[in-house]
């Protein structure tokens, strides 16, 4: 089984796949992490991050084992990432990553910004989660102060409409809702109530599927 979970920035795509994927027994892919390890890589190498070539070359040379999951959280390098992600050559590779991944029974829970619309367009349950612009970057500098950063609200929001405005843009694979996503806005949801609203939707799913069976 494969449950697609896309959605912009900071709307809780990610934590919520956690959930998922472990209440289910399935493996997660936060896509989002390839993205950033590419440009993470470009800014530790002193290497432009307009460079397509080069960005294509770090996507191929990843090593998802070596991962600091919490260096590549930080803002700077999650607004690298965006611009990174646009280049159709990076895509290509970290795509078949996906779904290589996605392939290998089970199944998985990934999430990312174009899993139900590009990566697995086959997904038996795929959502798209999000929130308001303000509850995101709220969400964010929570994030950042709850492991001991600082951080500017409006500097925050900025950042995140700019990746939104981005994001929808690209030309190659844009954010956007596949057309049989089930959308899940967790602007007024805590991470429990969104988990519980998205397990509803998966075991209808699933109940109202032949060949999917339930794994949790």
């Amino acid at each position: 089984m494969i449950i697609a979970i896309d959605g912009p920035a900071a709307s809780g795509k990610g934590t919520l796949g956690k959930k998922l994927a472990a209440h289910f027994g399935l493996r997660h892919l936060d896509t989002g992490i390839l993205y950033r390890a590419v440009a993470k890589a470009l800014i530790d190498a002193g290497e432009p991050l307009n460079d397509a070539a080069k960005a294509a070359a770090a996507a191929r040379a990843l090593d998802p084992s070596r991962f600091d999951e919490a260096a590549l959280k930080t803002p700077a390098v999650g607004e690298a990432a965006s611009i990174v992600s646009a280049f159709p050559e990076v895509r290509s590779v970290l795509v078949t990553f996906q779904r290589e991944f996605a392939a290998v029974p089970p199944g998985a829970v990934i999430d990312g910004r174009d899993i139900g619309t590009v990566v697995c367009p086959d997904a038996e349950v795929k959502l798209y989660v999000t929130a308001s612009a303000e509850v995101r970057a709220r969400r964010r500098l929570g994030e950042i102060e709850h492991n001991g950063g600082h951080a500017d609200f409006a500097e925050i929001l900025a950042d995140i409409e700019r990746r939104d405005e981005r994001d929808m843009g690209r030309a190659d694979s844009p954010l956007k809702p596949a057309a049989d996503a089930h959308l899940l806005d967790t602007s007024e949801m805590d991470i429990e109530a969104a988990f519980l609203a998205a397990k509803a939707i998966i075991d209808e799913a699933m109940a109202a599927g032949d060949t999917v069976r339930h794994l949790g």
